[in-house]
């Protein structure tokens, strides 16, 4: 098994390549790029210009502007050049030197005109704040929650959390989001309606700004919750019940062992299998945030950086944030190996 491990590490460089490279590709190929824009920013000036009775000026790029354009934009490299740039294994003839992501560096972003990585710091503590947030609360409440409702099965408590449950999985989390928003912050005042912390927050330390932390995100942190809620507590409870029907739980509670110890030492270990293929993939979830529900609650988080990128092509912060989750989503997903492997001692995994 330590060879499986360490061949999916090994392949976790590769792999990674494999994709930088197919999005590398993707952004000098896609229409709408910076020259494009360029393009309709002077064709735009030359119509107003006639508008205004004046001759104004050429709609179209002159070949002293596009040559600048691409050089300012790294768009006169070659494409293995450009990308060898890019990562870090070609040097850069502005600089004469490696300055790429194998150096720590994602270039600078089109629109802000500052660093990739420093664009990314900035947005990246909210979204891991709701994204650490989100794991611990649905592992930390559905795993118990899907026992309780395997054992008190068809129980009124399992049929009102069942409703509960299917009721939040149904309405997609920016629906929620909208309602929520509604009756909670505008209608009772009980939640704020939008932001991450309050105007004097910035003043308090960490311990004083925490409780206000927390005000600001209980109802976008329910809205993100709310799919994976559902999904993760329904396999605890089915994939128990399952187990708790085998022979070996019965055998069991034959020879002696109570029903409690059956179900903890026994049937809860092999129900956590599923479960633990899916935790390593979590991991992703840190980095990508949600668009909808930050737009709604007016986060700056993540979510929409990668739509502002996406919309700006900012394909330089796309890169770079594609590589960070691309990263997380690899390392998540050999994590979920080691999680099977430690749960069931019977998995051992290609010699």
């Amino acid at each position: 098994m330590r060879q499986y491990f360490l061949r999916r590490l090994l392949l976790l460089p590769f792999t990674l390549v494999g994709i930088t490279f197919v999005a590398f590709v993707i952004t000098r190929f896609v229409p709408g790029g910076p020259l494009d824009q360029a393009l309709a920013e002077k064709q735009q000036a030359a119509a107003r210009g006639r508008g205004f009775g004046t001759s104004g000026s050429s709609s179209s790029l002159s070949p002293e502007e596009e040559a600048q354009l691409k050089k300012f934009y790294k768009l006169d490299r070659p494409l293995l050049v450009g990308y060898g740039e890019w990562i870090g294994i070609w040097r850069n003839p502005d600089t004469n030197r490696f300055d790429g992501l194998l150096q720590g560096q994602f270039g600078r972003s089109f629109l802000r005109g500052r660093p990739v990585f420093d664009v990314i710091k900035e947005k990246i503590s909210i979204s891991a704040w709701f994204g650490a947030w989100s794991l611990i609360i649905t592992y930390g409440v559905c795993i118990p929650l899907g026992i309780v409702k395997a054992l008190r099965h068809r129980s009124p408590i399992d049929n009102v959390t069942s409703v509960a449950i299917f009721t939040g999985y149904a309405l997609p989390g920016y629906i929620l989001a909208v309602i929520f928003q509604y009756f909670f912050a505008f209608r009772l005042n009980i939640f704020p309606h939008s932001g991450f912390a309050s105007e004097h927050a910035a003043s308090l330390s960490f311990w004083e700004g925490l409780p206000d932390r927390i005000w600001h995100t209980f109802l976008p942190l329910v809205c993100l919750t709310s799919g994976s809620f559902a999904l993760l507590t329904m396999l605890m409870k089915n994939t128990l019940l399952d187990n708790l029907a085998l022979d070996y739980v019965r055998t069991a509670v034959a020879k002696g062992v109570s029903f409690r110890d059956a179900v903890i030492k026994h049937a809860f270990r092999n129900s956590l299998v599923p479960v633990a293929t899916s935790f390593g993939n979590c991991l992703a979830a840190l980095l990508t945030g949600s668009f909808l529900i930050e737009k709604i609650f007016d986060i700056d988080g993540i979510g929409m950086l990668s739509f502002s990128s996406l919309v700006g092509r900012d394909y330089p912060v796309f890169l770079g944030l594609l590589t960070c989750s691309s990263f997380l989503l690899l390392v998540g997903n050999i994590i979920s190996d080691f999680c099977v492997a430690a749960v069931d001692p019977r998995i051992r995994f290609g010699k």
